[in-house]
Protein backbone atom coordinates (compact mmCIF):
# COMPACT_ATOMS: atom_id res chain seq x y z
CA UNK A 1 0.00 0.00 0.00
CA UNK A 2 1.05 3.54 -0.72
CA UNK A 3 2.52 5.60 2.27
CA UNK A 4 0.25 8.62 3.68
CA UNK A 5 1.50 12.03 2.54
CA UNK A 6 4.34 13.63 4.47
CA UNK A 7 4.48 10.04 6.06
CA UNK A 8 8.38 9.40 7.46
CA UNK A 9 10.52 6.14 8.06
CA UNK A 10 13.02 5.30 10.25
CA UNK A 11 16.51 5.71 8.88
CA UNK A 12 17.54 2.34 9.77
CA UNK A 13 16.81 -1.33 11.14
CA UNK A 14 18.62 -0.58 13.81
CA UNK A 15 16.73 2.36 15.13
CA UNK A 16 13.71 0.85 14.21
CA UNK A 17 14.23 -2.26 16.80
CA UNK A 18 15.63 0.13 19.44
CA UNK A 19 12.97 2.28 19.09
CA UNK A 20 10.57 -0.60 19.44
CA UNK A 21 12.48 -1.77 22.14
CA UNK A 22 12.35 1.61 23.91
CA UNK A 23 8.40 1.34 23.64
CA UNK A 24 8.52 -2.06 25.31
CA UNK A 25 11.66 -1.63 27.23
CA UNK A 26 10.19 0.87 30.29
CA UNK A 27 8.89 1.96 33.70
CA UNK A 28 7.05 -1.65 32.89
CA UNK A 29 10.20 -3.84 33.21
CA UNK A 30 12.16 -2.13 35.75
CA UNK A 31 9.02 -0.38 38.42
CA UNK A 32 6.29 -2.52 37.26
CA UNK A 33 8.05 -5.63 37.03
CA UNK A 34 9.49 -5.68 40.41
CA UNK A 35 6.43 -5.07 42.48
CA UNK A 36 3.82 -7.43 40.51
CA UNK A 37 6.21 -9.92 41.01
CA UNK A 38 6.71 -9.21 44.52
CA UNK A 39 2.38 -8.80 45.05
CA UNK A 40 2.15 -12.24 42.90
CA UNK A 41 4.81 -14.52 45.06
CA UNK A 42 7.96 -14.17 42.46
CA UNK A 43 8.98 -17.26 40.63
CA UNK A 44 5.12 -18.36 40.07
CA UNK A 45 4.23 -15.27 38.11
CA UNK A 46 7.50 -15.24 36.34
CA UNK A 47 7.05 -18.50 35.30
CA UNK A 48 3.41 -17.57 33.81
CA UNK A 49 4.74 -14.30 32.58
CA UNK A 50 7.08 -16.08 30.16
CA UNK A 51 4.84 -18.37 29.10
CA UNK A 52 2.87 -15.33 27.53
CA UNK A 53 5.15 -13.96 26.36
CA UNK A 54 5.91 -16.78 24.31
CA UNK A 55 2.75 -17.94 23.47
CA UNK A 56 0.44 -14.72 22.87
CA UNK A 57 3.34 -11.85 23.03
CA UNK A 58 5.38 -12.59 20.35
CA UNK A 59 2.48 -13.74 17.72
CA UNK A 60 0.88 -10.22 18.60
CA UNK A 61 3.98 -8.17 18.07
CA UNK A 62 4.30 -9.92 14.72
CA UNK A 63 0.77 -9.30 13.87
CA UNK A 64 1.50 -5.57 14.94
CA UNK A 65 4.36 -4.82 13.04
CA UNK A 66 2.60 -6.40 9.95
CA UNK A 67 -0.75 -4.48 10.29
CA UNK A 68 1.37 -1.44 10.67
CA UNK A 69 3.87 -1.98 7.27
CA UNK A 70 0.93 -3.14 5.34
CA UNK A 71 -1.21 -0.66 5.77
CA UNK A 72 1.64 2.21 6.46
CA UNK A 73 -0.95 4.31 8.71
CA UNK A 74 -1.85 5.41 12.20
CA UNK A 75 -3.51 2.26 14.82
CA UNK A 76 -6.94 3.14 13.60
CA UNK A 77 -6.40 4.17 10.20
CA UNK A 78 -4.88 0.66 9.16
CA UNK A 79 -7.65 -1.08 10.15
CA UNK A 80 -9.69 1.22 7.87
CA UNK A 81 -7.54 0.68 5.04
CA UNK A 82 -6.78 -2.75 5.25
CA UNK A 83 -10.82 -3.29 6.11
CA UNK A 84 -13.12 -0.72 5.25
CA UNK A 85 -16.03 -0.38 7.02
CA UNK A 86 -15.87 -3.20 8.89
CA UNK A 87 -15.92 -2.86 12.94
CA UNK A 88 -11.93 -4.25 13.28
CA UNK A 89 -10.68 -0.40 13.85
CA UNK A 90 -12.01 -0.79 17.34
CA UNK A 91 -8.87 -2.36 18.36
CA UNK A 92 -7.26 0.98 17.07
CA UNK A 93 -9.56 3.31 19.02
CA UNK A 94 -9.45 1.14 22.12
CA UNK A 95 -5.11 1.40 21.27
CA UNK A 96 -5.86 5.16 21.43
CA UNK A 97 -7.83 5.75 24.08
CA UNK A 98 -5.44 3.19 26.68
CA UNK A 99 -2.74 5.08 25.08
CA UNK A 100 -3.98 8.50 26.34
CA UNK A 101 -5.39 6.64 29.92
CA UNK A 102 -1.69 4.64 30.46
CA UNK A 103 0.29 7.91 29.51
CA UNK A 104 -1.68 9.72 32.06
CA UNK A 105 -0.41 7.61 34.93
CA UNK A 106 2.66 7.31 33.45
CA UNK A 107 3.79 10.57 33.37
CA UNK A 108 3.14 10.74 37.29
CA UNK A 109 5.17 7.87 37.84
CA UNK A 110 7.90 8.92 35.39
CA UNK A 111 7.85 12.53 37.56
CA UNK A 112 8.85 10.64 40.55
CA UNK A 113 12.15 9.48 38.80
CA UNK A 114 12.87 12.54 37.23
CA UNK A 115 12.62 14.55 40.87
CA UNK A 116 14.46 11.44 42.22
CA UNK A 117 17.19 12.13 39.71
CA UNK A 118 17.42 15.58 40.29
CA UNK A 119 17.52 15.17 43.99
CA UNK A 120 21.25 12.84 43.15
CA UNK A 121 22.06 15.13 41.00
CA UNK A 122 21.82 18.28 43.64
CA UNK A 123 23.73 15.77 46.20
CA UNK A 124 20.23 15.40 48.14
CA UNK A 125 19.83 11.84 48.35
CA UNK A 126 23.78 10.69 48.33
CA UNK A 127 23.25 10.18 51.89
CA UNK A 128 20.45 8.88 53.20
CA UNK A 129 17.40 12.05 54.49
CA UNK A 130 17.10 12.42 58.35
CA UNK A 131 13.43 10.46 58.01
CA UNK A 132 14.56 7.62 56.21
CA UNK A 133 14.24 6.86 52.56
CA UNK A 134 10.57 5.74 52.92
CA UNK A 135 9.09 8.56 54.36
CA UNK A 136 10.72 10.92 52.11
CA UNK A 137 8.91 8.87 49.25
CA UNK A 138 6.09 9.18 51.24
CA UNK A 139 6.08 12.73 51.47
CA UNK A 140 6.82 13.77 48.32
CA UNK A 141 4.04 11.80 46.63
CA UNK A 142 2.06 12.74 49.10
CA UNK A 143 2.76 16.49 48.49
CA UNK A 144 0.10 18.28 46.86
CA UNK A 145 1.95 20.38 44.57
CA UNK A 146 5.55 18.49 44.08
CA UNK A 147 4.36 15.50 42.23
CA UNK A 148 2.17 17.47 39.69
CA UNK A 149 5.63 20.17 39.01
CA UNK A 150 7.42 16.74 37.66
CA UNK A 151 4.85 15.05 35.90
CA UNK A 152 4.51 18.24 34.09
CA UNK A 153 8.52 18.34 33.27
CA UNK A 154 8.18 14.82 32.08
CA UNK A 155 5.66 15.38 30.04
CA UNK A 156 6.91 18.50 28.48
CA UNK A 157 10.27 16.33 27.81
CA UNK A 158 7.77 13.46 25.81
CA UNK A 159 5.89 16.29 23.98
CA UNK A 160 9.17 17.56 22.91
CA UNK A 161 10.84 14.38 21.25
CA UNK A 162 7.60 13.51 19.28
CA UNK A 163 7.65 17.44 18.40
CA UNK A 164 10.98 16.99 16.59
CA UNK A 165 9.69 13.59 14.74
CA UNK A 166 10.58 10.10 14.08
CA UNK A 167 14.65 10.17 13.27
CA UNK A 168 15.65 13.15 14.93
CA UNK A 169 13.57 12.61 17.80
CA UNK A 170 12.36 8.75 18.17
CA UNK A 171 15.16 7.22 16.57
CA UNK A 172 18.19 9.26 17.77
CA UNK A 173 16.82 8.94 21.59
CA UNK A 174 16.59 5.22 21.89
CA UNK A 175 19.90 4.14 19.98
CA UNK A 176 21.67 6.67 22.93
CA UNK A 177 19.47 5.53 25.76
CA UNK A 178 18.49 1.70 25.14
CA UNK A 179 22.29 0.52 24.79
CA UNK A 180 23.16 2.85 27.82
CA UNK A 181 20.47 1.26 30.66
CA UNK A 182 21.16 -2.34 29.19
CA UNK A 183 25.02 -1.78 30.82
CA UNK A 184 23.98 -0.12 33.85
CA UNK A 185 20.99 -2.24 34.69
CA UNK A 186 23.58 -5.24 34.35
CA UNK A 187 26.18 -3.59 36.66
CA UNK A 188 23.72 -3.09 39.31
CA UNK A 189 22.15 -6.48 39.33
CA UNK A 190 25.81 -8.33 39.83
CA UNK A 191 26.60 -5.87 42.73
CA UNK A 192 23.03 -6.66 44.39
CA UNK A 193 24.12 -10.57 43.65
CA UNK A 194 26.73 -9.52 45.92
CA UNK A 195 24.78 -8.47 48.62
CA UNK A 196 23.02 -10.66 51.54
CA UNK A 197 20.36 -11.44 50.72
CA UNK A 198 21.71 -12.89 47.02
CA UNK A 199 20.43 -16.56 47.94
CA UNK A 200 16.83 -15.45 49.28
CA UNK A 201 16.36 -13.19 46.39
CA UNK A 202 17.07 -15.63 43.36
CA UNK A 203 14.96 -18.32 45.36
CA UNK A 204 11.98 -15.89 45.27
CA UNK A 205 12.04 -14.93 41.35
CA UNK A 206 13.48 -18.31 40.52
CA UNK A 207 11.79 -21.46 42.59
CA UNK A 208 8.34 -21.58 42.54
CA UNK A 209 5.87 -21.92 44.99
CA UNK A 210 3.73 -24.39 42.56
CA UNK A 211 0.12 -23.95 44.66
CA UNK A 212 0.62 -20.64 43.56
CA UNK A 213 -0.37 -21.44 40.53
CA UNK A 214 -4.55 -22.70 41.16
CA UNK A 215 -4.56 -18.38 42.15
CA UNK A 216 -6.34 -17.21 39.31
CA UNK A 217 -5.15 -13.43 40.11
CA UNK A 218 -1.69 -14.87 38.80
CA UNK A 219 -2.74 -15.25 35.29
CA UNK A 220 -4.63 -11.72 35.02
CA UNK A 221 -1.26 -9.87 36.52
CA UNK A 222 0.79 -11.93 34.56
CA UNK A 223 -0.90 -11.30 30.90
CA UNK A 224 -1.84 -7.21 32.09
CA UNK A 225 1.98 -6.89 32.51
CA UNK A 226 3.00 -8.98 29.61
CA UNK A 227 0.60 -6.58 27.48
CA UNK A 228 2.03 -3.11 29.48
CA UNK A 229 5.65 -4.33 29.40
CA UNK A 230 5.25 -5.27 25.53
CA UNK A 231 3.53 -2.37 24.82
CA UNK A 232 0.81 -4.79 23.19
CA UNK A 233 -2.51 -3.75 22.04
CA UNK A 234 -2.15 -0.15 22.11
CA UNK A 235 -1.23 0.60 18.23
CA UNK A 236 2.26 1.44 19.74
CA UNK A 237 3.97 -1.37 17.50
CA UNK A 238 1.24 -0.64 14.64
CA UNK A 239 2.48 2.73 14.10
CA UNK A 240 6.24 2.34 14.52
CA UNK A 241 5.71 -0.70 12.16
CA UNK A 242 4.22 1.67 10.01
CA UNK A 243 7.19 3.60 9.59
CA UNK A 244 8.83 0.35 8.28
CA UNK A 245 10.03 0.00 4.78
CA UNK A 246 9.24 -3.19 2.72
CA UNK A 247 13.15 -4.41 2.70
CA UNK A 248 12.28 -5.34 6.86
CA UNK A 249 12.22 -8.65 8.02
CA UNK A 250 9.27 -8.75 10.82
CA UNK A 251 10.09 -11.91 12.13
CA UNK A 252 13.26 -11.63 13.26
CA UNK A 253 12.55 -7.53 14.56
CA UNK A 254 9.94 -9.35 16.96
CA UNK A 255 11.87 -12.29 18.46
CA UNK A 256 14.56 -9.90 19.01
CA UNK A 257 11.90 -6.94 20.61
CA UNK A 258 10.28 -9.81 22.93
CA UNK A 259 13.60 -11.52 23.92
CA UNK A 260 15.44 -8.41 24.79
CA UNK A 261 12.30 -6.56 26.25
CA UNK A 262 11.78 -9.59 28.73
CA UNK A 263 15.84 -10.14 29.32
CA UNK A 264 15.60 -6.67 30.64
CA UNK A 265 12.77 -7.52 33.31
CA UNK A 266 14.57 -10.12 34.60
CA UNK A 267 17.86 -8.44 35.20
CA UNK A 268 15.86 -5.72 36.77
CA UNK A 269 14.30 -8.28 39.18
CA UNK A 270 17.97 -9.88 39.62
CA UNK A 271 18.96 -6.04 40.56
CA UNK A 272 16.05 -5.62 43.34
CA UNK A 273 15.10 -8.58 44.72
CA UNK A 274 18.14 -9.31 46.33
CA UNK A 275 18.56 -6.06 47.66
CA UNK A 276 14.93 -6.20 49.02
CA UNK A 277 16.22 -9.57 51.08
CA UNK A 278 19.29 -7.77 51.87
CA UNK A 279 17.27 -4.83 53.83
CA UNK A 280 14.60 -7.06 55.46
CA UNK A 281 11.88 -5.40 53.17
CA UNK A 282 8.59 -6.84 52.02
CA UNK A 283 8.85 -7.91 47.97
CA UNK A 284 5.51 -7.20 48.12
CA UNK A 285 5.71 -3.27 49.09
CA UNK A 286 3.85 -2.11 46.02
CA UNK A 287 4.71 0.52 43.41
CA UNK A 288 6.95 2.20 45.77
CA UNK A 289 9.29 -0.51 45.83
CA UNK A 290 12.20 1.02 43.29
CA UNK A 291 11.98 4.03 45.22
CA UNK A 292 12.81 3.03 48.66
CA UNK A 293 14.97 0.04 47.83
CA UNK A 294 17.41 1.42 45.13
CA UNK A 295 18.36 4.34 47.65
CA UNK A 296 19.53 2.06 49.96
CA UNK A 297 21.19 -0.10 48.11
CA UNK A 298 23.25 2.65 46.84
CA UNK A 299 24.08 4.09 49.98
CA UNK A 300 25.84 0.90 50.93
CA UNK A 301 28.25 1.19 47.76
CA UNK A 302 31.59 3.33 47.55
CA UNK A 303 30.64 5.95 44.99
CA UNK A 304 26.92 5.24 45.53
CA UNK A 305 25.33 8.40 45.05
CA UNK A 306 27.07 8.16 41.28
CA UNK A 307 25.11 5.33 40.59
CA UNK A 308 21.92 6.50 42.26
CA UNK A 309 22.64 9.76 39.71
CA UNK A 310 23.02 7.24 36.64
CA UNK A 311 20.38 4.82 37.33
CA UNK A 312 17.64 7.60 38.08
CA UNK A 313 18.91 8.78 34.93
CA UNK A 314 18.86 5.95 32.90
CA UNK A 315 15.23 4.88 34.39
CA UNK A 316 13.74 8.66 33.29
CA UNK A 317 15.32 7.65 30.18
CA UNK A 318 13.56 4.37 29.81
CA UNK A 319 10.27 5.66 30.69
CA UNK A 320 10.69 8.96 28.15
CA UNK A 321 11.21 6.15 25.34
CA UNK A 322 7.75 4.57 26.59
CA UNK A 323 6.01 7.73 26.68
CA UNK A 324 7.30 8.94 23.65
CA UNK A 325 5.53 5.91 22.20
CA UNK A 326 2.25 5.92 23.90
CA UNK A 327 1.97 9.94 22.65
CA UNK A 328 3.14 9.24 19.42
CA UNK A 329 -0.30 6.40 19.00
CA UNK A 330 -2.22 9.36 19.71
CA UNK A 331 -0.45 11.63 17.52
CA UNK A 332 -0.37 9.52 14.76
CA UNK A 333 -3.54 9.42 14.75
CA UNK A 334 -4.55 12.97 15.11
CA UNK A 335 -2.43 14.24 12.19
CA UNK A 336 -4.17 11.43 9.81
CA UNK A 337 -7.76 11.94 11.25
CA UNK A 338 -7.91 15.96 11.65
CA UNK A 339 -4.89 16.97 9.23
CA UNK A 340 -3.06 18.90 11.85
CA UNK A 341 0.66 19.09 11.82
CA UNK A 342 3.03 16.90 14.06
CA UNK A 343 3.84 20.06 15.96
CA UNK A 344 0.32 20.84 16.69
CA UNK A 345 -0.84 17.61 17.71
CA UNK A 346 2.12 16.78 19.92
CA UNK A 347 1.35 20.57 21.97
CA UNK A 348 -2.60 19.53 21.82
CA UNK A 349 -2.94 15.63 22.66
CA UNK A 350 0.41 16.33 25.09
CA UNK A 351 -1.64 19.12 27.56
CA UNK A 352 -4.83 17.12 27.23
CA UNK A 353 -2.93 14.42 28.44
CA UNK A 354 -1.14 15.65 31.53
CA UNK A 355 -4.63 17.15 32.62
CA UNK A 356 -6.03 14.03 32.42
CA UNK A 357 -3.11 12.40 34.90
CA UNK A 358 -3.54 15.31 37.38
CA UNK A 359 -5.79 13.41 39.34
CA UNK A 360 -3.49 10.29 39.14
CA UNK A 361 -0.47 12.38 40.62
CA UNK A 362 -3.06 13.71 43.43
CA UNK A 363 -4.72 10.36 44.60
CA UNK A 364 -1.39 10.10 46.42
CA UNK A 365 -1.81 12.32 48.66
CA UNK A 366 -5.34 14.59 48.92
CA UNK A 367 -7.48 12.37 46.95
CA UNK A 368 -5.90 9.16 48.54
CA UNK A 369 -9.20 8.32 49.98
CA UNK A 370 -10.66 7.81 46.72
CA UNK A 371 -11.16 4.12 45.64
CA UNK A 372 -12.56 3.05 41.66
CA UNK A 373 -12.07 -0.29 41.63
CA UNK A 374 -11.55 -2.89 43.80
CA UNK A 375 -10.46 -0.79 46.47
CA UNK A 376 -7.62 0.66 44.25
CA UNK A 377 -6.74 4.36 44.54
CA UNK A 378 -7.18 6.45 41.45
CA UNK A 379 -3.59 5.70 39.51
CA UNK A 380 -4.19 1.65 40.41
CA UNK A 381 -8.04 1.39 39.15
CA UNK A 382 -6.55 3.61 35.76
CA UNK A 383 -3.61 1.22 35.08
CA UNK A 384 -6.16 -1.57 35.91
CA UNK A 385 -9.09 -0.40 33.57
CA UNK A 386 -6.25 0.06 30.63
CA UNK A 387 -3.92 -2.88 31.48
CA UNK A 388 -6.32 -5.57 32.20
CA UNK A 389 -9.10 -4.72 30.03
CA UNK A 390 -8.30 -1.72 27.10
CA UNK A 391 -5.12 -3.68 26.15
CA UNK A 392 -5.71 -7.14 25.98
CA UNK A 393 -9.44 -6.58 24.29
CA UNK A 394 -7.09 -4.54 21.65
CA UNK A 395 -4.64 -7.35 21.69
CA UNK A 396 -7.92 -10.00 21.02
CA UNK A 397 -9.30 -8.09 18.38
CA UNK A 398 -5.75 -7.96 16.59
CA UNK A 399 -5.29 -11.19 17.48
CA UNK A 400 -8.49 -12.20 15.87
CA UNK A 401 -8.60 -9.68 12.94
CA UNK A 402 -4.76 -11.06 12.01
CA UNK A 403 -5.46 -14.83 12.25
CA UNK A 404 -9.15 -14.58 10.40
CA UNK A 405 -9.33 -11.37 9.11
CA UNK A 406 -6.66 -11.80 6.89
CA UNK A 407 -6.26 -14.51 3.95
CA UNK A 408 -3.81 -17.64 5.14
CA UNK A 409 -1.48 -16.50 2.53
CA UNK A 410 -1.50 -13.48 2.82
CA UNK A 411 -0.86 -13.26 6.48
CA UNK A 412 1.83 -15.62 5.60
CA UNK A 413 3.47 -13.32 3.06
CA UNK A 414 2.96 -10.05 4.66
CA UNK A 415 4.25 -10.75 8.04
CA UNK A 416 7.74 -12.41 5.72
CA UNK A 417 7.06 -15.91 7.19
CA UNK A 418 6.20 -17.27 4.03
CA UNK A 419 4.88 -20.82 3.67
CA UNK A 420 7.59 -22.04 6.36
CA UNK A 421 6.64 -24.11 9.59
CA UNK A 422 6.98 -21.36 11.61
CA UNK A 423 4.64 -19.10 9.63
CA UNK A 424 2.14 -21.95 10.55
CA UNK A 425 2.78 -22.48 13.72
CA UNK A 426 2.59 -18.40 14.17
CA UNK A 427 -1.40 -18.17 12.64
CA UNK A 428 -1.84 -21.36 14.92
CA UNK A 429 -1.31 -19.14 18.04
CA UNK A 430 -2.62 -16.17 16.37
CA UNK A 431 -5.83 -17.88 15.27
CA UNK A 432 -6.54 -19.89 18.34
CA UNK A 433 -4.38 -20.23 21.03
CA UNK A 434 -3.56 -16.22 21.70
CA UNK A 435 -7.66 -15.61 21.83
CA UNK A 436 -8.56 -18.35 23.85
CA UNK A 437 -5.79 -17.52 26.68
CA UNK A 438 -6.71 -13.38 26.61
CA UNK A 439 -10.44 -14.38 26.79
CA UNK A 440 -10.16 -16.38 29.46
CA UNK A 441 -8.27 -14.00 31.68
CA UNK A 442 -10.37 -11.24 30.54
CA UNK A 443 -13.27 -13.12 31.70
CA UNK A 444 -11.30 -13.24 34.85
CA UNK A 445 -10.61 -9.44 35.19
CA UNK A 446 -14.28 -8.63 34.79
CA UNK A 447 -14.78 -10.85 37.92
CA UNK A 448 -12.78 -8.49 39.77
CA UNK A 449 -15.40 -6.01 39.68
CA UNK A 450 -17.78 -7.94 41.75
Amino acid sequence: MSNEPGREQWASRLGFILAAMGSAVGLGNVWRFSYVTGENGGAAFLLIYMAFIIIIGIPIIMAEFTIGRKAQSDAVGSFEKLAPGKPWKVAGLLGVAAAFLILSFYGVIAGWITYYFTNYLTGTLWSAPAEGYESFFISFITNPTKPFFWQFLFMALTVAIVFVGVKKGIERSNKILMPLLGVLLIVLSIYSLTLGGAQKGLAFLFTPDWTALTDPNIYLAALGQAFFSLSLGMGALITYGSYLSNQERLPGAAVSVAVLDTSFAIVAGLMIFPAVFALGMDPASGPGLVFMVMPDVFDSIGFGGIFGLLFFFLLAAAALSSSVSLLEVAVAYFIRKFSWSRQKASLIIGSIIFVIGIPSSLGQGVLSDIQIIGGRDILDSIDFIASNIFLPLGGLIIALFMGWGFKKADALRDSDFGETTLGHIWLFLIKFVAPIFIFLVFLSSIGLFN
